[in-house]
């Protein structure tokens, strides 16, 4: 039996040690980040994403202690009830702590439905407003998983080798040494198609795509499925979470507690820093000494680049997955006025989506 396992079984009789009138109550300072995390999500969500609020939000914040359960319908076991908090979204459940402190992850952690599970600022070594768009990043991750067809979607790439834990999409065996070289040099020249002011020609552009279609292609199929799968899944992510920062950058109001807190940095702030550190890791880093962790920056880059193009292709995202440049040659372009935008976007909804795969 693991120690997590140990402690899950034993949360009731622990949370008996405490006096049933005064349950555990989240810090105040945990309860205004997080409080100010599910704010710029539910405020900006669809506006960078449309349909993502459609997805579940159930939360559990890591502390020294307790680990505090919100946007759940259910009680699952060890947890109690704590207290109402509108702020949190109602109800607060509570149970001794079984995860970890430095926790930033998405999965299944009480049944099918994903849920976050994430340690405070401090536990995973965040800043206040970047622990808040990390929460919003992981969010993403609970649109993609509770899509109907992610798991079956996923599991037919075959890359698991039997794996039944979802481990495989950390471990597979990528050729990370062999493909370094040639990754690195599309990936610098992918930072400086979508770094520089002034918009890439088209003929850079292309010729952009062209290098990209020629690593996939000297890759096996198996890798080049795994290459894939991380671009759309961990690279959309990081997309996602640049462009929350910027839309909360330029509407969004923040809490006068949030923006009290000693380490607050403004949304524009943020932004900035994200793009640069993506372009930063777009022009340094390399698959032989950083892994996986080069789909973030690389998968961004995509995302970045297809909105240079003017690609309507988000709707495409869940519909058609894995494959982000298949996006580029979708029928679907970006219409001149909102109006007509809003037009053909009902046709389309007439119209089922032709599969990338």
């Amino acid at each position: 039996m693991t120690p997590t396992r140990s402690l899950a079984l034993c949360a009731p009789l622990l949370l008996a040690l405490v006096p049933a009138a005064t349950p555990p109550r989240m810090a105040e300072r945990e309860r205004v980040r997080l409080s100010a995390a599910l704010a710029v999500i539910a405020d900006v969500q669809e506006k960078a994403w449309p349909g993502w609020s459609r997805a579940p939000s159930s939360l559990v914040l890591v502390d020294r202690d307790f680990e505090y359960l919100v946007h759940s319908d259910a009680t699952p076991s060890g947890f109690v009830a704590s207290e109402e908090d509108a702020r949190l979204g109602g109800r607060v459940f509570v149970r001794p702590r079984t995860y970890s402190t430095s926790f930033l992850a998405t999965f299944p952690a009480f049944g099918p439905e994903p849920t976050i599970v994430v340690g405070t600022a401090e536990g995973t070594g965040k800043r206040s407003t970047h622990w808040v768009l990390a929460v919003a990043h992981e969010h993403f991750h609970q649109l993609q998983y509770s899509d109907p067809g992610y798991r079956t979607e996923s599991q037919a790439l075959g890359l698991a080798g039997g794996d039944q834990t979802g481990m495989w999409m950390l471990n597979y065996p990528f050729p990370y040494e062999a493909t370094s070289a040639a990754f690195a040099s599309l990936s610098r020249e992918l930072a400086r198609v979508v770094g520089e002011p002034a918009p890439a020609a088209a003929s850079e552009r292309d010729a952009f795509w062209r290098g990209y279609a020629g690593l996939c292609a000297s890759l096996k199929p198996a890798d080049y499925r795994y290459l894939s799968f991380q671009l759309w899944q961990e690279g959309i992510a990081r997309y996602v979470e640049t462009r929350i920062a910027e839309l909360a950058a330029r509407g969004h109001r923040v809490s006068p507690a949030f923006a009290s807190l000693p380490d607050f940095q403004p949304f524009d702030a943020a932004a900035a820093g994200l793009r640069d550190e993506t372009l930063d890791e777009l022009r340094t880093q390399t698959m032989a000494k950083d892994r996986r962790t080069v789909f973030y920056a690389f998968g961004a880059g995509l995302g970045l680049l297809l909105d240079r193009e003017g690609r309507e292709w988000k709707p495409h995202y869940l519909a058609e997955k894995f494959y982000l440049e298949k996006y580029r040659d979708s029928p679907w372009r970006p219409l001149a006025s909102s109006r007509a935008r809003a037009g053909a976007i009902s046709a389309r909804s007439l119209a089922s989506p032709t599969s990338s795969r």
